[in-house]
């Protein structure tokens, strides 16, 4: 059964890499931001039929919300004044909608939490992707692959250690099946993916920063795995949704790029690379 399920992952990526790359690179800076926010709607009703499983009305404005604030962050990133305009109508919108939406009284805080918190888990740390392509010029397309390089590269190599030499358990009452090992490969993964953008398509990526990179997002990405962990078992939910061939949801297949991407892209701002030709 694991093998069926490795092939069917491994026939998914192949069928989807290379549209995305070519996207990536060679695609409209607003066709690939499309892209995001249609993923971003994606993701955003997967988390919110965890969190509002009975209220598809809260569902579609919590949804609308996550989505609108993408675009806003995306659009407005540098404008203080709509920044600070949507961190603070975002919690009044998920925080009032329970109270119209009453539902279940017990779960009423839950629903509230992840009304104000859901929008920017999703919508604002997945837009970063996007801020990628449009602000750092040339140099943009390779950020965003190294991203979901040291993502992809260290969840596979996380299941392979897991798999063949994990023994000891990483966080058993979160996540049962993630181990210590496993952790190892996460992050020897991303360092691998790191080392791969600076020898081949990311050459102004320097060699310690690209180690140090690595090592550090590929253990943040292990902790945004392990945050959505948190929330489907929290939920009672195996996996956020079955649109991915083999990785169940599209929330399952990015967790960790939620977190990675704004660490690149922050990185990324902090030293300098915010233009290329």
């Amino acid at each position: 059964m694991a093998r069926s399920n490795l092939v069917i992952r491994f026939a998914t990526a192949l069928a989807a890499v290379p549209l995305l790359v070519l996207l990536i690179f060679w695609g409209p800076v607003w066709g690939f931001a499309l892209l995001l926010f249609l993923a971003t709607a994606l993701m955003a009703s997967e988390f919110f039929a965890m969190t509002h499983p009975d209220d598809r009305v809260a569902q579609a404005i919590a949804v609308a919300v996550t989505v609108g604030t993408g675009v806003v962050f995306y659009t407005f990133s540098t404008d203080a004044r709509v920044l600070v305009l949507l961190a603070i109508t975002v919690p009044i919108v998920g925080m009032l909608v329970p109270l119209w939406r009453l539902g279940e009284v017990h779960t009423a805080a839950l629903r509230a939490l992840a009304g104000v918190a859901g929008p920017f888990y999703i919508g604002v740390l997945f837009a970063t992707l996007g801020l990628m392509r449009r602000d750092l010029g040339s140099l943009g397309p390779g950020h965003i692959v190294l991203t979901l390089t040291i993502a992809w590269f260290g969840d596979t190599c996380g299941y392979f250690f897991g798999r063949y030499f994990g023994k000891r358990q990483l966080y058993a009452l979160v996540s049962p099946n993630k181990t210590q090992e496993g952790l190892v490969g996460v992050i020897l993964g991303a360092i691998l993916a790191g080392l791969l953008a600076h020898f081949w398509y990311l050459p102004e990526l320097p060699l310690g920063h690209a180690l140090v990179l690595g090592a550090i997002t590929g253990v943040l990405g292990q902790l945004g795995d392990l945050v959505e962990s948190l929330f489907k078992r929290a939920t009672g939910i195996k996996d956020s949704g079955r649109i991915v061939p083999g990785h169940g949801g599209l929330l399952d297949r990015m967790d960790a790029v939620l977190i990675v991407a704004p660490i690149v892209y922050i990185y990324a701002v902090w030293f300098g690379v915010t233009a290329g030709p």
